[in-house]
């Protein structure tokens, strides 16, 4: 039975880390099947990742073993995966390359803040609700495009769904990334104003 939960661990060797890991070394594998036209498998294989993502959030709450770790593992797979889907497509020249560079722009100004906050002695920004309905969308879009191309009877229904989801998911991810932005200008602006403040969004780094 799992106990209460007692806050973050910084343990390593959990089976829902474990579970992660696994799911990141899937990536590869991922983008190779996309990249060769191989939608079906690469389907099968995304599948496995997200019940690997749900059991393991489910392990981790119901057993108390939710780590830093874990922490920084989940959100960067899903990452990953998106970054392998537009990368496959766009070689394959299924999408352009105009919304890979949007995706990746916006991660690295993610990126650029968050050294901003580490010279101003705070730890990474809270993950907003909007980023997380962001990811859901690119999650979810991206894969409805790829079944139009892995069975063709129900691309007239799947593509035109799947690009609006998309491009919906792209807006909110930079839509995101300003609010991420404007908060990150907060601050740091009474940082310089009142010295190292206490912040109720932001953990400060040790």
């Amino acid at each position: 039975m799992g106990g209460q939960n007692t806050g973050v661990s910084t343990r390593i060797w959990t089976v829902p880390n474990v579970l992660s890991m696994l799911r990141l070394l899937l990536v590869p594998v991922f983008l190779v099947l996309v990249v060769a036209g191989e939608y079906v498998p690469a389907l099968v294989v995304l599948v496995a990742a997200s019940l690997t993502d749900l059991l393991d959030g489910f392990l981790a709450r119901r057993f108390d073993q939710v780590t830093r770790l874990g922490q920084l593992l989940d959100p960067a797979a899903d990452r990953l995966y998106i970054f392998a889907a537009l990368i496959g497509l766009a070689a394959n020249e299924l999408v352009p390359w105009w919304i890979v560079i949007v995706i990746v722009a916006r991660d690295a100004l993610i990126v650029v803040l968050g050294v901003v906050l580490a010279n101003h002695g705070y730890g990474p920004l809270p993950v907003h609700q909007l980023g997380k309905a962001a990811t859901f969308a690119l999650f979810t879009g991206l894969p409805v495009i790829m079944l139009g191309l892995a069975f063709p009877a129900v691309q007239p229904v799947s593509e035109p769904f799947g690009w609006a989801v998309t491009l919906w998911g792209a807006f909110l991810y930079w839509w995101a990334g300003i609010i991420y932005a404007i908060e990150t200008a907060r601050v740091v602006r009474v940082a310089r104003v009142s010295g190292p403040p206490a912040s109720d969004t932001l953990e400060q780094g040790g």
